[in-house]
């Protein structure tokens, strides 16, 4: 579960962060990213681990609201589905050339 978290954070970082101010991209660089503790964030910055622990769950809640709006990590992973099995049958030779065009017309129209 921790893994999946992380995970999830980094993408959703990775999509978002022009959005965060310096310090939440900092933050969040230096805990996802850098796997820092919550301690050593904290003597960087010389505030207290729960300033540090607080600001990364308030942060973390406003990557997830910016997900539940705009949905760019699940076309994303919409998309990389769409690929892989676009490319899945073309290698194995299970698509039509039709099927292969509406495929990647189906790819174009999810912006």
């Amino acid at each position: 579960m921790l893994l999946e978290k992380t995970t999830r954070m980094n993408f959703l970082f990775d999509f978002y962060q022009a959005l965060l101010t310096e310090k939440q991209r900092s933050y969040m660089e230096l805990y996802y990213l850098d796997d820092n503790s919550l301690g050593e964030i904290a003597d960087s910055y010389g505030i207290s681990r729960q300033a540090v622990y607080d600001n990364i769950r308030r942060t973390e809640a406003m990557l997830e609201e910016y997900e539940d709006k705009l949905r760019l990590l699940e076309k994303f992973q919409q998309r990389k589905l769409a690929i892989e099995q676009l490319t899945e049958g073309i290698n194995n030779d299970t698509l039509t050339k039709a099927q292969q065009i509406d495929m990647l017309e189906k790819l174009q129209d999810w912006d």
